[in-house]
């Protein structure tokens, strides 16, 4: 399976669905449920988010997702 897995195409998929749960809207819910769906698509889109800015690679099959959480410079 390694050696079939196109990590970047992989990557572009979570860029995708961060993008979707961005831009979904939130249906008609009321109450604590519609805090815990706020809620959990924030978590959704911060996890897509992150593993759509990853470097990816294969390395002797290991899959190696590289992600930079500091801070941007200036």
């Amino acid at each position: 399976m390694a050696e079939d897995l196109d990590v970047q195409a992989m990557i572009e998929r979570f860029r995708e669905r961060a993008r979707a749960v961005r831009s979904r809207g939130v249906p008609p819910i009321e109450g604590p449920e519609r805090k815990r769906f706020i809620e959990a698509a924030q978590l959704d889109f911060q996890d897509f988010a992150m593993l759509g800015d990853a470097q990816g690679a294969m390395e002797d099959g290991v899959l190696v997702l590289r992600i930079d959480l500091r801070p941007p410079e200036g």
